[in-house]
């Protein structure tokens, strides 16, 4: 296994023709679609949890809480030349499709990030990478060029990307489209929460790139709609926060039906046994590329609030929402229905405030992050489960209203801020008490 360390602060398209299958390669259906037969395949064991050994995840409970120093919730911001990254590339060095090249140009993308300048040059190759990289550091990119680069050179090639949650994998698929504009690629995204004969009917069109979340990927391998067998390029992406949310068991279904010629890619913030455990069985000779330079994004402000009553709680979280810094705010909550309540007391006090949370249905969902994107909302209240991965421009503010159950999933949630470089603010409630942990 080779090391790279850099440092560093980061639907479907429906043009395209039918192809060919090769001798070589699995047969295809329609515009590439995929063999209705499945192959049988066994997971493999792996390590513990380097945050959560100690505290495994209950679906029912979540997770119980870690005593936490309320010291961790405090950061004054500050940016320094060791946290600007000069990338040694452009765009253009990487010798990509023309097309390609033009469409991330139209996006903005010249100079890359320290992700996306040490792992693109290595995934061209064809090399498994492992990338370690915080959040907001353009993980996505980073995986996405290379292979579209070569679904454009051989248009049977096949990719499957699995995501820890729909709204992740939605905006790994909206980025595919943006990359792949007038190329006539195709994708499908597999959620749970979309209806699945939808899904099943675009895989029987045909697509180049599955994007997913782990349960219905495996829903679908178990209905014989996806041939595991045909996918030469699979990657992971926050492959902690999957086994954070107990995919453990579906990620080594996935991965152990998998053939043994392919290029996999893992990308996580964090390198937990569970991780290395899975890379070692389900990699071969990986690159590994961190460009993680500390747990918390150094332009991330972060300040505690002492609160003594739930009533005190609200009247400073209204006069919070009410500074400059207040423009586009995703505030968290540990239970579904608290998310509603509060979201329903900021919408009586004049906020315009969404709820975010698993029990909404896809569109529900969908809406208010698209709501709070273009501004047309001010704020969304979120559990920790349905905001992993939201990846919105801009969020200028995070509020943990309750304390998160960890210190990891305390640097997740601030990571929805400060982000690509950007300044930002974080602001966590914790009661008035004596000692200072909790």
């Amino acid at each position: 296994m080779y090391t790279i360390t850099a440092g560093g602060a980061g639907s479907s398209s429906r043009s395209g023709s039918r192809f060919s299958s090769s001798s070589s390669k699995p047969s295809f259906k329609g515009r590439g679609g995929f063999s209705p037969r499945v192959n049988s395949g066994s997971g493999r064991s792996s390590g513990g949890s380097r945050f959560q050994s100690a505290k495994p995840f209950d679906p029912k409970r979540g997770f119980k809480k870690d005593r936490i120093d309320e010291n961790l919730f405090i950061n004054k911001a500050t940016i320094s030349e060791a946290d600007v990254y000069i990338p040694k590339h452009v765009f253009a060095d990487f010798g990509v499709n023309a097309q390609l090249l033009e469409n991330l140009t139209k996006k903005g993308l010249i100079k890359p990030s320290a992700i996306q300048d040490q792992a693109i040059p290595v995934a061209l190759t064809g090399k498994d990478v492992i990338g370690i990289a915080s959040t907001g550091t353009g993980k996505t990119a980073a995986f996405l060029i290379p292979l579209i680069n070569k679904i454009v050179a051989d248009k049977e090639h096949k990719i499957l990307v699995l995501a820890p949650t729909r709204e992740l994998a939605s905006q790994i698929e909206e980025a595919f489209m943006d990359f792949s504009r007038n190329m006539k690629l195709f994708s499908v995204c597999c959620v749970g929460g979309s209806p699945i004969m939808k899904q099943i009917r675009e895989l029987d069109l045909g697509v180049h790139i599955v994007i997913g979340t782990p349960g219905r990927v495996k829903d679908l391998i178990e209905r014989k709609k996806i041939n595991m067998k045909m996918f030469e390029s699979i990657v992971l992406d926050e492959a902690d926060r999957m086994l954070d949310m107990g995919f453990i068991d579906d990620m080594k279904f996935i991965l152990g039906m998998a053939p043994a010629n392919k290029q996999t890619m893992f990308f996580s913030a964090t390198f937990s046994p569970e991780i290395k455990s899975l890379c070692k069985n389900f990699l071969n000779d990986p690159i590994t590329i961190t460009v993680k330079s500390r747990d918390t994004a150094s332009a991330v402000e972060q300040e505690v609030v002492k609160v003594s009553t739930d009533k005190d709680k609200i009247e400073k979280l209204h006069d919070i929402l009410n500074r400059p810094y207040g423009s586009k705010v995703i505030i968290f909550r540990e239970m579904k229905r608290h998310v509603d309540g509060l979201a329903d007391e900021l919408k009586v006090r004049g906020f315009k405030a969404l709820a975010l949370h698993g029990d909404m249905r896809n569109r529900e969902r969908e809406r208010a992050i698209s709501d709070l994107t273009s501004g047309r909302a001010q704020i969304v209240i979120a559990t920790d489960v349905a905001a992993r991965g939201i990846d919105i421009p801009d969020i200028s503010l995070i509020v943990n209203y309750d304390i998160p159950n960890n210190y990891e999933t305390y640097i997740h949630r601030i990571g929805r801020t400060g982000r690509a470089g950007k300044g930002g603010h974080a602001i966590t409630f914790v009661p008035e008490r004596k000692g200072g942990r909790y």
